[in-house]
């Protein structure tokens, strides 16, 4: 009976509890629209870096200014490093710095040693948070462990578990008190993990949802642990992260740190419950929110994206001493030169773009497959030709377009079939439901012309695929080349089931795009319309429904 008394006691306080914390929250966020920044304010400082993918070095970075592609050299883990130093002595005692994922993959540097080059670079950066992302399982599980473990800073996550004893992989949370004010963080990565990745990279690995457990975790943290002011680290994509920031999950959460989809939030996207932030990709930018308190009341944020601007902050010496280190055993045979190109080849177009015209035209012209597809990756640095000279591909810009390597295959597919995945994966890329969105970009292809509509309901946006100078037919059927992902069924292209006649190769798609490279360079791919939309246009950058976010 005394034991019940006490349970009933509990809840009872912990609803008087939330409904304070929810009250307080009111009269904060009514305090920081007004900005209203007191003599005596204590400011702390959030600092955020977000899908470095690898990117070790200072690299041409795309901008979209005037209505036009621009290119600027961004980025380098040692610039970084010098930005933390000198954003730590601006506020001294009062800087929390966080990563939000993808940290190990997504460069030559990274992959072919798994990770490895990445723990000793980041255990000297100085960061105090880091959350896996959807590509951290892409070595298995166990190089995922290992390799996060020897960060030496705090990893955590709330929905990754161990799929044999559903013991969580790491801490769900972490607080850090500053001057009496406790900063909470709670990580999440995105529970589609083994749908979006080859499903054989997370085996072992269990994901829970977006749900009411996870609402349940975030009230108690926030209580049990005096919270004053509560981040959600997300690693879901930016649709999602607006979605929450106005679910009633995030009730008690005044900031969601935003990853996952490379967005270059510059203004707070304001929810419901919460703000919401991203940082840009590729350790080009850093988000930086300054906290302002009175009292230990938050009454004041600011925001900036900041440039990763070699000219302004230099390369820190001793840390750019330990990237050569790193990168001495695979430099040669990753900086090998394998072709030139005479015009830009970039990503980040939501729709077609020239770099994966380029791998699509080479894995059509080593299969001789009627229509090659490949997945909408959105990483990749520019390769940008400078005073009317062809630039260098190398092996490691082959890793940063291709993040993985592995084996072509084709098959044959009926015109239906490809319709009907076309549309599912139109649906993916452009649904009004920010739920129902992977990542927000369209597969790429070559030896297809397909109009569309992204605002029509789905199954209903297709108009008109051209192959071969005709119309698809849907009882044709077109040979196909993609890539084998690991754990997917045979049958399986690209997530099209059920494709006859599947022959995986004997080549990767790296050794396509290279033999491709070197008999047809220089080469110039561009924009050519083979999938467009009237309403997306040719520039076609992400936006955020019902918010006035702009990619820049």
């Amino acid at each position: 009976m005394k034991t019940f008394k006490k349970t009933l006691l509990k809840s009872a306080a912990l609803i008087v509890i939330l409904m304070v914390t929810v009250a307080c929250k009111t009269e904060a966020s009514n305090a920081v629209a007004s900005n209203v920044i007191a003599k005596d304010t204590l400011s702390i400082t959030i600092l955020q870096t977000a899908d470095i993918h690898g990117q070790l070095d200072t690299h041409p970075e795309l901008f979209w200014e005037n209505d036009q592609v621009v290119f600027k050299n961004r980025g380098g883990l040692a610039n970084i490093k010098t930005l933390f130093d000198q954003e730590r002595q601006k506020n001294p005692n009062r800087t929390i710095i966080v990563d939000g994922g993808d940290l190990i993959q997504g460069s030559g540097y990274t992959a072919l040693s798994e990770g490895k080059v990445m723990p000793n670079i980041i255990k000297n950066m100085g960061y105090d948070v880091i959350i896996p992302g959807n590509w951290e399982v892409v070595y298995g599980k166990d190089i995922m462990m290992n390799v996060m473990q020897d960060y030496g800073t705090e990893v955590i996550v709330q929905n990754m578990y161990h799929e044999a004893n559903e013991e969580p992989l790491f801490p769900a949370s972490w607080v850090k008190e500053i001057e009496g004010v406790r900063i909470g963080f709670v990580g999440i990565n995105d529970p589609d993990v083994p749908v979006r990745q080859n499903p054989i990279f997370s085996e072992g690995i269990g994901f829970s949802g977006l749900d009411a457990d996870l609402k349940t975790m975030i009230d108690a943290f926030k209580i049990n642990e005096e919270v004053n002011v509560l981040f959600l680290v997300t690693h879901i994509g930016i649709f999602k992260q607006v979605e929450l920031a106005s679910n009633p999950i995030a009730e008690n959460v005044d900031y969601i740190l935003g990853n996952d989809t490379h967005e270059r939030v510059r203004e707070l996207i304001v929810g419901k419950y919460a703000k919401v932030t991203e940082p840009g990709a590729f350790g080009s930018f850093v988000g930086k929110l300054t906290l302002h308190f009175v009292d230990g009341k938050l009454v004041g944020d600011d925001y900036e994206l900041m440039d990763v601007d070699p000219e302004v902050y230099k390369a820190d010496e001793t840390l750019q001493a330990l990237i050569d280190e790193e990168k001495a055993p695979y430099k040669d045979y990753l900086e090998t030169v394998v072709g030139h190109t005479s015009t830009p080849i970039y990503r980040y177009l939501t729709v077609e773009n020239p770099m994966d015209n380029m791998i699509t035209d080479a894995a059509r012209w080593k299969t001789g497959a009627d229509i090659a597809i490949s997945n909408g990756f959105r990483f990749g640095n520019p390769i940008v030709p400078e005073d009317g000279n062809p630039a260098a591909i190398t092996r490691a810009n082959l890793w940063n377009l291709l993040p993985v390597n592995e084996p072509v295959k084709t098959g044959r597919a009926t015109g239906k079939q490809i319709k009907d995945w076309l549309e599912k994966e139109m649906h993916n890329a452009f649904s009004q439901n920010p739920t129902e969105r992977f990542g927000g970009w369209l597969v790429r292809f070559s030896g297809m012309k397909v109009s569309f509509s992204s605002q029509n309901e789905r199954g209903h946006r297709i108009s008109s695929v051209i192959v071969k100078g005709e119309e698809m037919k849907d009882d044709d059927y077109y040979t196909v080349s993609a890539c084998v992902r690991p754990g997917d069924p045979l049958d399986n292209l690209c997530r099209m089931p059920n494709v006859k006649d599947v022959e995986v190769k004997d080549y990767t798609i790296h050794e396509a795009v290279e033999e491709y490279l070197q008999k047809n360079s220089p080469v110039s791919p561009t924009l050519e319309g083979r999938a467009y939309c009237e309403y997306l246009g040719t520039y076609s950058f992400s936006t955020v429904p019902g918010s006035a976010y702009k990619f820049e």
